[in-house]
């Protein structure tokens, strides 16, 4: 056969397949009786061998620099704030480095091998920008014992010597809850995002350590999980209105479950903010389409993609040194969805 106009004995690819001759044959007529294991193992010694040919000098394979960004698949993935923002921010800085950049959606759940693949196997890109880490931690652990340049967004990592940036949840919760408190609400609960994030698991955090600073008590009943996501934000938002006392305050951690809340409040005749309170944290520019104007936390999304992509073109040219790590700064922003207690 002939890859990249160079003849290649089908010998040479079963030697470095470690199958034999016959099943490469197979593999190339296209056989489904070959097994899965051997038929990946042909294709990758293949694609391999292909990108060996296809120019005398591998190293100058092409004229610009290429960059995959994982994003891990969730539910509304395609209609997600986060997401879109953070493409946004990669790719207008890819195209004004005139980096190419190839996105790859991996599954929560598979656990895949996504660097397996040719488009991003380490012949072929650069580096590595994680939009979150989530399940993809053993994806990450390969990237770095294999030396792939990377930063990992929206996760921090305070001890490891792993290139992050992120913004300090735990901080902004703790902004919100003062600002609740500071409307004199006690009786405040949260509807947080999914634990499994450390963005969910630091908002929640960040909440109880105020709420304890001030000692209040935070009853269990108070802490609801809607995991970024609409129905089950409802759910948590029914929940606490059914209490013998329920809040008079609720911190939800995304501005989709906030908004969520506030349908949810106002179907059951209650006034926001005049009987509950609701802040959300994004600012999501669906808040402009919410009955009441969201108060929430601005966060940098967009602006983290952008510094993502320019500091790992600066990892890779050897002008900036590792390990990175940022935390970047929110800010509250005041609508009309929370008001103050009256006593």
């Amino acid at each position: 056969m002939r890859i990249g106009g160079v003849k290649l004995q089908i010998s040479q690819i079963a030697k470095k397949a470690g199958v034999t001759s016959m099943v490469v044959s197979r593999v190339l007529q296209g056989m489904p009786t070959v097994k899965k294991a051997d038929r990946d193992r042909v294709e990758k010694v293949i694609g391999r061998m292909r990108m060996d040919t296809v120019s005398p000098f591998p190293a100058k394979r092409k004229t610009q620099k290429v960059f995959g960004l994982i994003v891990t698949r969730f539910e509304d993935i395609f209609h997600s704030f986060y997401a879109t923002e953070v493409i946004k921010g990669v790719f207008l800085a890819a195209s004004r480095l005139k980096i190419d950049v190839m996105v790859h959606i991996s599954e929560r759940q598979k656990h895949e091998d996504w660097l397996t693949s040719a488009s991003l196997s380490p012949e072929n890109i650069d580096g590595i920008l994680f939009a979150d880490i989530n399940s993809d931690l053993m994806q990450l652990k390969k990237v770095l014992a294999r030396k792939i340049p990377c930063i990992v967004l929206n996760n921090y990592f305070e001890k490891e010597p792993i290139n992050s940036i992120a913004i300090d949840n735990e901080k902004a919760a703790v902004d919100v809850c003062e600002f609740l408190v500071g409307l004199g609400h006690t009786r405040i609960a949260t509807i947080a995002g999914d634990l499994s994030t450390e963005a969910g698991r630091k908002r929640l955090e960040g909440f109880k350590s105020c709420m304890k600073s001030h000692n209040l008590r935070l009853s269990p009943r108070y802490i609801t999980t809607g995991h970024f996501l609409r129905s089950p934000a409802r759910k948590g938002m029914e929940s606490l209105l059914k209490l013998s006392e329920p809040p008079t305050a609720v911190f939800a951690a995304s501005d989709v479950m906030a908004m969520e809340a506030i349908d949810v409040a106002r179907r059951l005749g209650l006034h926001v903010p005049g009987d509950v309170s609701i802040i959300g944290f994004d600012d999501n520019p669906l808040c402009a389409y919410s009955p009441v104007p969201l108060s929430t936390v601005w966060q940098p999304i967009a602006e983290m993609g952008r510094m993502g992509v320019e500091f790992l073109n600066q990892i890779i040219s050897g002008k900036k040194k590792q390990p990175v790590k940022m935390l970047l700064d929110t800010k509250l922003i005041e609508r009309k969805s929370c008001g103050r207690l009256e006593h």
